[in-house]
């Protein structure tokens, strides 16, 4: 138990470090739209063309997701998932566990989602490369030119 509580530590700061270098990137144009997000990553997935500002957009969440220290994020939530079953096993000394002592599952599975999305998400990556973008100026099919 002392010992996922140790690696809660470490990994709860890591998180900490990540989330505040989050919030000091500056905003993009596309970002603080209504599903601004999920349009450009949508767009990627389907090789559909994209505006400059959408690439750039799926650029950064591509970079964001793919980035080694967000994995501390789900990892924190695994380890307190672990945490507290340890403990709840612990508190028992020997007696059969409850339902109350298996509730720690629910953070693990959490984290594992959230890992499965962030690499499905960072396989996008090589999609990125070859990206069509189109000029706002020109909307013709003339002016699809690959970007990358």
């Amino acid at each position: 138990m002392f010992v996922a509580l140790g690696f809660e530590v470490v990994f709860a700061t890591l998180a900490f470090v990540y989330i505040r270098r989050l919030l000091r990137l500056r905003t993009l144009p596309l970002s603080d739209d209504l599903n601004g997000y999920q349009k450009a990553l949508r767009k990627l997935r389907k090789n559909e063309p994209m505006s400059r500002d959408e690439w750039n957009l799926a650029e950064r969440i591509l970079d964001i997701r793919r980035s080694p220290l967000a994995y501390s994020v789900p990892a924190a939530f695994m380890t307190i998932g672990i945490f507290y079953i340890f403990g709840s096993l612990e508190y028992l000394h020997g007696h059969t566990p409850s339902e109350r002592t298996f509730l720690g599952v629910i953070p693990m599975f959490t984290s594992t989602n959230l890992i499965i999305q962030m690499r499905k998400s960072a396989r996008l990556k090589k999609r990125l490369a070859k990206a069509t973008v189109v000029e706002p100026e020109d909307s013709s099919p003339a002016a699809l030119v690959p970007f990358g």
